[in-house]
């Protein structure tokens, strides 16, 4: 049985953080003569972004958790990730397991967007180093490894110097995304980094449990972590790092592959081409039990065999027209349009509606759409109730200045279906017994074209986006989906097609349309002739 921490009499007088961390003990220790029992505390906490810095959407606190309830604190997290499919599930687990004593500061986790509000990373890092401050043995997170704030290019590298700072000795474990973009502050200030080995991310519980078992092995005194890392100048499209398919799906088979021959841990990370800072591109983190050397040759081989790949990294577009021209002509059913350049999960404002015109000109029917991201289209339509006809204009509410597009709304007259609060659980692997929360949506039935409007940006990974409205996504034709890889998780075995189309947005798969500044040079495809290990130099202070 956990033992849930608890703040010092003199913390819960004076420290801000007070209010934050949940005061109840399941069990409390008892002295035995003039010795007290020691009892391994840790410090769990989620801190999950990945920052498009082109994204015009904003990233205040308040995205970090569900619409109204805030960011979950305390024995809130506890109740609500302790067995779910995400990383911090697996830390509390782990946790549980060994009967540690576990202090929950914070679990927040924002959609991809822009820069993370100056306030809003001061205040998700401070309840964690505020609680490493109060004492621990150790510290376990959830990280994503792609943040950018307002005030840091590196917010999982600054964020962890801080807590070195506290904790000098500190043994540190973190679970990354598959698209975190490594950085030295990251490695030299943690003691375990394992990252996913999945995209769509199906195994993030199995990455918090990896770290946090080596972890429990490293404070029983059973291995020596010793970890290593290293890049490539690839900055890799999105499309092109699915587990199943190549370049990426061979190079995590070497990562695991390793892992089985004795390896502590093997991580490749892609990278998040769409952060414009200087350390964005491919990298591989390999943990070895007091053998550098051992690691250093597993990450030399698994980056060699990127940088042969480098080509393949690269994802070319087709014209609309001739994209949904020819999905109209398929006798197939269902067939998923893949509107990738507004992804949610890749910081897109999910409000363009390029594909779905495009859809309604050309006539295809039997159609779903997930999703268009206009609350005030969804006010319209909870005014109007179920079952009315109504005109609006839906989408376009975003201009995209970075790309130097103007928000471009859709006029259209449909019919109101149903109107929910936008939430449902989760029941595929990735995320498992979470909460998703879209607000206020609903259906607009535009002729035999049904559309799902939400007030929150969300990945349609989960056929619960459907479901939960009353749409079943097996008994359409199409289902257009703002996803690039991550609706896998949820309907590879729905589609028996899927189609990337080419339409608008600030997650684009053409890097003509990005100004890219501060991302360090020569890189590829930027840059056609880039060497496999440039001289760079040092990276700009933060």
């Amino acid at each position: 049985m956990s033992r849930i921490g608890i703040l010092s009499a003199v913390g819960d007088a004076a420290h801000p953080m007070s209010r934050m961390i949940d005061r109840r003990v399941t069990a409390v220790a008892t002295p035995i003569g003039n010795t007290v029992p020691m009892t391994t505390r840790v410090v769990i906490a989620m801190m999950q972004h990945e920052t498009n810095t082109f994204s015009p959407v904003p990233t205040p606190l308040e995205r970090f958790g569900r619409s109204g309830l805030g960011v979950p604190t305390g024995h809130e997290v506890y109740e609500q990730f302790a067995g779910t499919g995400t990383g911090i599930g697996g830390f509390l687990d782990v946790a549980d397991e060994a009967g540690y004593e576990i202090v929950t500061p914070i679990a927040g986790n924002a959609a991809p967007s822009a820069p993370v509000h100056a306030e809003a990373y001061e205040q998700l890092t401070a309840a964690i180093c505020d609680a490493v401050t109060l004492g621990c043995d150790a510290c376990f997170l959830d990280l994503h490894g792609a943040m950018v704030s307002e005030t840091t290019t590196d917010g999982e590298g600054t964020l962890l110097r801080r807590i070195r700072q506290i904790a000098p000795n500190l043994p540190i474990g973190i679970s990354l995304d598959l698209h975190a973009n490594m950085t030295d502050a990251i490695v030299d200030n943690c003691t375990v980094a394992i990252g996913y080995k999945t995209y769509p991310h199906l195994d993030m519980y199995e990455a918090g449990q990896h770290s946090g078992r080596l972890m429990v092995r490293m404070l029983a005194g059973e291995i020596e972590p010793v970890m290593v890392w290293g890049s490539r100048p690839i900055l890799a499209q999105t499309l092109r790092m699915g587990h199943d398919d190549e370049p990426m799906g061979p190079l995590l088979e070497m990562a695991r592959s390793a892992e089985a021959k004795g390896l502590l841990g093997a991580s490749v990370f892609g990278g998040f081409p769409l952060a414009d800072i200087w350390h964005a591109g491919l990298s591989v983190v390999t943990i070895a039990d007091g053998d550098a050397a051992a690691a250093e040759d597993v990450r030399d081989e698994i980056l060699e065999a990127a940088w042969a790949e480098r080509e393949e990294f690269i994802f070319d577009s087709r014209p609309l027209v001739q994209t949904i021209a020819e999905a109209k002509a398929l006798p197939d059913r269902p067939i998923i349009l893949l509107d990738h350049a507004d992804n949610t999960a890749s910081g897109g404002t999910q409000d363009t509606v390029a594909v779905l015109a495009e859809v309604l000109a050309q006539e295809l029917t039997e159609v779903a759409m997930f999703g268009i991201c206009d609350p005030e289209a969804v006010q319209q339509m909870i005014a109007a109730g179920e079952g009315a006809k109504i005109t609006l204009e839906l989408g376009g509410k975003i201009d995209m200045p970075t790309i130097g597009r103007i928000g471009e709304p859709l006029a259209v007259t449909g019919t109101v279906g149903t109107i929910t609060d936008g939430t449902f659980i989760v029941t595929i692997p990735m995320g498992r017994g979470t909460q998703t929360d879209m607000g206020p949506s609903a259906v607009l039935h535009i002729g035999d074209v049904h559309v799902v409007v939400c007030s929150r940006n969300v990945e349609p990974s989960d056929p619960g986006c459907f479901r939960s409205l009353g749409i079943e996504p097996t008994e359409m034709r199409y289902l257009i989906l703002k996803s690039r890889i991550h609706y896998r998780a949820g309907f590879s075995d729905i589609s028996v097609r899927d189609i990337p189309c080419n339409g608008v947005g600030v997650t684009s798969s053409d890097n003509s349309l990005f100004d890219f500044r501060q991302v360090r040079r020569p890189i590829y495809p930027l840059d056609p002739h880039t060497p496999a290990t440039p001289e760079y130099g040092h990276p700009p202070p933060e």
